[in-house]
């Protein structure tokens, strides 16, 4: 319509946000107005908590749900498992980016409906309600029973619920600090049954298999036709298998050295 660009920036009053940063705008965005919203009124003002976050929550969990089905059907990973391998920021990104594509102009137009309707056409909101968000809820209780997941639809209702308010930073940290610790302690008992499966190998049997792989290495090396394949299978092997051992012989006698020191000094 050949009108000049003019944009309108509307920002909850957290302490986050500069309060000057209307000043600070370079020249080439003077364009954009931003209006701060007043102190403690967020929950009542800004659209985005009208309905459009509980349905993103919503379309989140679903590609969540979808994501953790396609990787334990195909690999029959357990969900501890994927949780592990595959739920990362990428992963989260991508899910995100998917749920945010899932939440319709007809939703965002709704939100602001009832807080400010003359900013909107008449006829762009006439009759427009929120979508219902039960077939999403639906698939995604249908997904988890698949999973063996004891989930209803009221599980996913009070799920969204619990997230409705913004963590502090004190609670942020505290959940870094818990997350650190279970990677901690999940390395540790990682650490405890390699270490209890190593004891059950005698440091004599270990060598002996060495030597024998040695053997056997030496052999197809000599008589193998394809010298790139041989290399290629052996490096393989010495680098996905063998050097296990190699390194719990390698820790032994770390641990054999140290005792021997502490000894000595005592």
């Amino acid at each position: 319509m050949n009108l000049p660009l003019h944009v309108l920036l509307v920002m909850d009053n957290a302490p986050a946000h500069p309060p000057d940063l209307q000043d600070d705008l370079l020249e080439e965005f003077k364009f954009i107005k931003i209006q701060f919203l007043p102190p403690n009124t967020t929950l009542l003002l800004q659209p985005l908590d009208k309905q459009v976050i509980s349905k993103f929550k919503k379309l989140y969990t679903k590609a969540l749900f979808e994501r953790c089905f396609e990787v334990t059907e195909a690999t029959n990973l357990t969900l501890k498992e994927f949780r592990k391998y595959h739920f990362h920021i990428v992963a989260c990104l991508k899910m995100i980016e998917k749920a945010w594509e899932g939440v319709t102009k007809r939703t965002l137009t709704s939100a602001w409906k009832k807080l400010w309707p003359e900013s909107i056409v008449e006829h762009d909101f006439e009759g427009y309600e929120i979508a219902p968000v039960e077939p999403v809820v639906n698939k995604i209780v249908s997904l988890a029973k698949i999973m063996g997941l004891e989930v209803d639809n009221n599980d996913i209702d009070e799920l969204v619920e619990e997230q409705s308010q913004e963590l502090t930073t004190e609670e942020l940290m505290e959940l870094h600090c818990v997350s650190q610790q279970e990677v901690v302690e999940e390395s540790l008992s990682e650490e405890e049954e390699e270490e209890v499966t190593a004891k059950q190998q005698s440091s004599g049997a270990i060598r002996e298999m060495l030597k024998a792989w040695e053997t056997v290495a030496s052999y197809i090396e000599k008589h193998h036709p394809n010298k790139a394949v041989d290399m290629c299978a052996t490096n393989l092997f010495n680098d996905n298998a063998v050097s296990h051992f190699h390194q719990i012989l390698k820790h032994r006698q770390k641990q054999m050295s140290l005792d021997s020191y502490l000894v000595k000094k005592i």
